[in-house]
């Protein structure tokens, strides 16, 4: 596996995001429309794009969420490369980038239905929290936090 710093420019990532809004759409249903209020990726300058030869089987990204913190968006590997482990290096590779632009935590959401991304996070040392900002009430959602330690 290669990992590629890029930005939502990224050919292989909006590849990769059409991909996650379908599985989305199929698993949550079509109506996405208070999410993707939130997941537009225009203008994300931190993007990593995961390779297995020239192929690019995984996304995730971050945008700076407040001074001290990023949110972690876009989290996606293709169906044929789950359960090896490259969603957790994938993470591990952003908060490395976060860490080393000066921040210290990680947030972020993701919907009750999706179980395997519950678990992702949480093997990977995130802690549930309220949730926050526009997830508040939000009965789909749940939202984690870690704190950037390197």
């Amino acid at each position: 596996m290669e990992f590629q710093r890029t930005d939502s420019d990224n050919e292989n990532f909006i590849a990769l995001v059409r991909l996650l809004d379908a599985d989305l759409a199929e698993k949550d249903g079509a109506d996405h429309s208070f999410y993707a209020q939130f997941n537009k990726i225009d203008k994300i300058k931190h993007v990593i794009v995961g390779f297995y030869g020239d192929y690019a089987v995984a996304c995730g990204a971050f945008k700076p969420f407040d001074e001290d913190s990023v949110e972690v968006k876009r989290m996606y590997t293709r169906e044929e490369f789950r359960g090896k482990g490259i969603a957790s290096m994938l993470l591990k590779n952003l908060e490395t980038w976060a860490a080393e632009l000066g921040y210290s935590k990680a947030v972020l959401e993701t919907g009750k239905r999706q179980p395997d991304a519950i678990r992702l996070y949480g093997n990977n040392g995130y802690q549930l929290i309220p949730n926050y900002g526009q997830y508040v009430g939000i009965q789909n959602s749940v939202c984690f936090e870690k704190k950037l330690s390197f």
